[in-house]
């Protein structure tokens, strides 16, 4: 599963996962306790794979950021998203250098850190933005093209 199938749907703690479509919605299941709910289209739904962070020089993708969290703690979960601001403010400036303080707020980055940790405790790992479906079908069609 990539972050393309990970919501955060507004008004609602934690993420979900999306499982199926309806008519008038879809359904996601919480990562945090399992729990299946209908989703219409009256909700504020994000999908972490269109989020990005802003920095002084771009907008840098949330996998991209997923991604040097995971370098950084090994593959380990981060800091406490409870944790003081200036402590969660000076981890985040180990992970992302030039992300612009006057644009990501503290709450912003003690989001991402409850995403990531809660991402991590649901075995997912892999933060890239292509599935590897994708990918394999990149690899295809480039060896196709040298035929």
């Amino acid at each position: 599963m990539g972050l393309d199938k990970v919501l955060a749907i507004s008004g609602k703690p934690g993420l979900y996962e999306l499982t199926a479509q309806t008519r008038g919605g879809f359904v996601a299941k919480s990562m945090l306790d399992g729990k299946k709910i209908a989703v219409n289209m009256r909700h504020n739904v994000s999908v972490l794979s269109e989020i990005a962070i802003y920095t002084y020089t771009e907008e840098v993708p949330l996998g991209e950021v997923f991604e040097k969290m995971k370098e950084k703690e090994n593959g380990e979960k981060a800091i406490s998203h409870k944790s003081s601001k200036a402590e969660l403010e000076n981890y985040f400036a180990e992970v992302l250098p030039d992300y612009d303080v006057d644009r990501v707020y503290t709450s912003d980055i003690k989001k991402i850190v409850q995403w990531y940790n809660l991402l991590i405790e649901n075995g997912m790992t892999d933060f890239s933005k292509e599935s590897k479906e994708e990918k394999k079908a990149e690899e295809t069609e480039a060896g196709s093209e040298k035929e």
